[in-house]
């Protein structure tokens, strides 16, 4: 594995950690939307990951077993099927006959986790970004 290798894979790692942090926010921004453009209230949404370039085992099966690319991208995006809460608020516009209003199926502290999570993550591949910065100055250093 090239040096290059190791900041694209923490690189990747990264901006996917980023995008799910935003997500993350995006979900407790809307956890009191009723009505989106579909007409039902937001659903929560999630990221799902999946590993960028050869897999581990694929690269154990070969005989050169050189991981190439490596790191982790987003594949999509998808929305939570949970049932949404009902709410007793006959005075709100999008209460049904009965006065109930269905809220989004967000839970505020799976999200802080969601969110407290992502950003170990991240914080944990800044750490090996600064490492493998360290790394490569030590190599220059060598050749003075």
């Amino acid at each position: 594995m090239s040096f290059l290798d190791s900041m694209n894979i923490t690189g990747s790692a990264l901006t996917a950690e980023r995008f799910r942090m935003d997500i993350a926010l995006q979900n407790l921004a809307n956890q009191n939307t009723t009505r989106t453009a579909s007409g039902e209230p937001y659903r929560r949404k999630q990221v799902v990951f999946r590993e960028r370039g050869i897999s581990f085992q694929d690269s154990l099966r070969t005989a050169a077993a050189k991981v190439e690319g490596g790191g982790v991208r987003v594949t999509q995006v998808v929305e939570s099927q949970r049932d949404f809460i009902p709410v007793y608020d006959p005075n709100h516009p999008d209460a049904n006959e009965e006065g109930y209003v269905m809220m989004p199926n967000v839970n505020t502290t799976e999200e802080r986790i969601d969110l407290m999570g992502a950003s170990n993550a991240y914080e944990a591949n800044l750490t090996a970004l600064k490492l493998v910065q360290s790394l490569a100055l030590k190599a220059l250093e060598i050749g003075k």
